[in-house]
């Protein structure tokens, strides 16, 4: 079976299924989108790896596994999305040590989180993504019609989130000076509140 590259198109909110996000992947060499069901947690994780400038003040368990992996010289070379059962998706990380390969089952959530970690590429088989694999009409995997879109695959009847969180936007911070934004970025971080910090980010990068 043939492997096809992905990247990371970004996560959204799940306005249906409670207490999760969804990750969405990307075919590099195509349209087609991968969208994962993931917990808060390792949501967080991947999106402080994909902001580069958020560090966190204390090793999270990801960043903790990539440490203790390069102490003992192991290297993730990449990850594979291997099977699909049931709406579950099964990975396994493909590492290296003194030239040597070993391949270890991993949850999809924790193997995308520490290949960000790893510089290490993503792959699934074609016929995972031939089953599983959607077109979104929207650009962006944070857009409200993006989500809807991801909704109606995922189609859950609960509901995702608080609603004051779901509806929350940059435009909160739109009043906020650059001094007091750079402030309110530290304080966020000091309080490990990643989620609040990237949107403040996001505020400092648009000015």
């Amino acid at each position: 079976m043939s492997l096809v590259k992905l990247s990371i198109k970004g996560i959204s909110y799940s306005q249906t299924q409670n207490g999760a996000y969804a990750l969405i992947l990307n075919e590099v060499d195509g349209e087609r989108k991968l969208p994962i069901v993931i917990g808060a947690f390792e949501a967080q994780s991947i999106a402080i790896a994909l902001e580069k400038e958020i560090k966190p003040p204390r090793p999270l368990t990801h960043d903790l596994f990539k440490n203790f992996a390069e102490r003992f010289d192991i290297v993730v070379k990449q990850v594979i999305i291997h099977k699909l059962v049931d709406g579950v998706f099964y990975s396994s990380l493909i590492c290296e040590r003194d030239k040597i390969e070993e391949i270890i089952d991993a949850r999809t959530s924790d193997a995308i989180a520490l290949a960000l970690r790893f510089n290490a590429p993503i792959f699934t088989y074609k016929n995972i993504l031939d089953k599983a694999g959607i077109y979104l009409k929207s650009n962006t995997a944070d857009s409200d019609q993006g989500a809807q879109e991801i909704d109606d695959v995922l189609s859950n009847p609960e509901t995702f989130g608080r609603e004051e969180e779901t509806n929350q936007s940059g435009d909160v911070y739109a009043k906020h000076s650059l001094q007091e934004l750079n402030e309110l970025l530290d304080q966020a971080v000091s309080q490990e509140d990643y989620e609040k910090a990237a949107k403040i980010r996001d505020e400092i990068s648009r000015r």
